[in-house]
């Protein structure tokens, strides 16, 4: 099986999660974009019903209304039953590294309103730290975003400004930067995350720590599905 298969098993897995009468955070990325399309043909086939998405990214609102399932806000759902969303690391913990999509703050906001938050990956995205392979994306707003980059510097990162495919600076949903941050392996993110989010001007960073309640992996041999433990 190739990547792309992987992540379309682990995504038909976790759609099985969604219930009829569900509330279902629908995620961002080209994991998380394979459950959105299955939780429609779900709805087509007649198994599911009365469900109502709130959607992690614009792009992914564009595409859950093009497939015709039914969206609202987290106004008017502010809980949400089931989040399935993928990541760009996963370590032994459940922790992630997220953003690699640039949709880190709507998908953290998200997460944080669902009692379920499945992630699907393939087995390329486990690791055993955070940081091993991939860069810390950080929200930033464009003002100042220089003194960003020197504080984040500051705390061992390598910074580079994401752009775009135009070569332009790549701008979120939200018309903020994204700022990564290669720090290497992370030896404490919760120290990592603390000093991050004190600072103003940085809106969010890719640090989702005790968030994920279930860790799908799909692999050659099949599916594997990881739930975290009771109070960690």
């Amino acid at each position: 099986m190739d990547v792309t298969e992987l992540k379309q098993a682990a995504a038909e897995h976790a759609a099985q999660f969604v219930e009829s009468g569900m509330v279902v955070g629908l995620g961002y990325g080209s994991t998380a974009i394979w459950a959105v399309r299955q939780i429609a043909e779900r709805l087509q086939r007649g198994e599911l019903r009365d469900i109502v998405g709130i959607p992690c990214a614009l792009k992914t609102e564009i595409e859950a209304r093009e497939l015709g399932i039914p969206l609202g806000t987290l106004e008017t759902n502010p809980v949400i039953d089931v989040t399935i969303d993928g990541a760009d690391e996963v370590d032994p913990a459940l922790d992630l590294i997220k953003g690699g999509g640039g949709a880190l703050l709507r998908e953290k906001i998200v997460a944080q309103a669902s009692r379920r938050e499945i992630i699907i990956v393939d087995p390329s995205k486990m690791v055993p730290r955070l940081g091993t392979k991939w860069a810390l994306p950080i929200e930033v707003i464009p003002f100042g975003y220089g003194s960003q980059i020197r504080f984040l510097e500051s705390l061992g990162a390598e910074v580079q400004i994401r752009q775009n495919g135009e070569g332009a600076p790549f701008q979120t949903d939200q018309h903020n930067l994204i700022l990564d941050c290669r720090f290497g392996p992370i030896p404490d993110t919760h120290m990592l995350a603390e000093k991050i989010k004190y600072r103003t001007g940085i809106v969010e960073h890719g640090l989702f720590i005790g968030l994920a309640t279930d860790v799908i992996i799909a692999d050659a041999n099949g599916i594997q599905h990881i739930q975290r433990r009771q109070g960690n």
